[in-house]
């Protein structure tokens, strides 16, 4: 099991709008199978640390490419990710293998 996590640097002040049309083309991707539950948390400079970031989550079983032979990117959710593309100025991802019960060590 792995967490996965893309975040997002924005302009300044963009957070929360690039929050809500990233949580919108996620959730595309959820209802037509592609992505697991996710969640997306923000700092727009309401919080201490990093401001003018976005950070997307969600847990997985397996690393699939979004490319991969077969399957079809839903256009919505490409067009969705268009909206919030003039707000950021960044993004990176993140994997993490999740510490599970069977792999715990004595």
């Amino acid at each position: 099991m792995y967490l996965v996590r893309r975040t997002f640097k924005t302009k300044p002040g963009e957070a929360r709008r690039v929050a809500t049309l990233v949580s919108k083309q996620v959730q595309i991707f959820h209802e037509e199978g592609h992505r697991e539950a996710f969640r997306v948390a923000y700092n727009d400079r309401t919080c201490p640390g990093e401001q003018n970031v976005v950070v997307l989550e969600w847990t997985t079983d397996a690393f699939q490419s979004p490319y991969r032979d077969g399957n079809e990117m839903p256009p919505a959710a490409m067009q969705a990710g268009a909206a919030f593309q003039p707000y950021i100025e960044g993004t990176y991802i993140e994997f993490w293998e999740l510490l599970t019960p069977s792999k715990m060590l004595e």
